[in-house]
């Protein structure tokens, strides 16, 4: 799994002008399967995610949780994270898992994710239009193959 990880203030997903879900103080997860992605890479990334420290305490550290903060999650699928770009100017995405998968893979994730969370999602595959508040910025990139 590849996943950009945002700290933001707010943040919303719309499909055909339609508002879909937005959040407050939280974070903005950009997600991308891979075709190796197994349970424990699920389960260490909702780990990670769930306990990292990148929101602010009392002293202005980033020490405090999204538990911590009582935060939200915004989760947005994103199979363009496993680009191949190495040749041409066209991105290939024969890295990205095969729809199905990654469809079904995703589900689950933001499912483990509600359980620690309040966890709000866009569509697999729609085209959507993501709108956020970056707080900091903060923005961190989590591979659970680099770990």
């Amino acid at each position: 799994m590849k996943i950009v990880i945002q700290r933001v203030k707010r943040a919303q997903v719309s499909i055909d002008q339609q508002l879909r879900s937005s959040i407050g103080q939280g974070l903005l997860l950009l997600v991308g399967v891979g075709p190796d992605d197994s349970q424990e890479d699920m389960d260490y990334a909702v780990r990670k995610i769930v306990n990292m420290r990148i929101f602010s305490d009392a002293e202005g550290k980033m020490n405090l949780s999204i538990k911590d903060i009582d935060g939200e999650i915004l989760s947005i699928s994103q199979f363009t994270l496993h680009a191949d770009t190495k040749k041409g100017n066209r991105p290939a995405f024969v890295k990205a898992a095969p729809p199905e998968m990654a469809s079904n893979f995703y589900d689950a994730f933001n499912l483990a994710l509600q359980q620690e969370v309040p966890t709000r999602t866009g569509i697999f595959g729609a085209d959507m239009q993501v709108e956020l508040v970056n707080d900091g910025p903060v923005t961190i990139i989590l591979d659970t193959k680099n770990r």
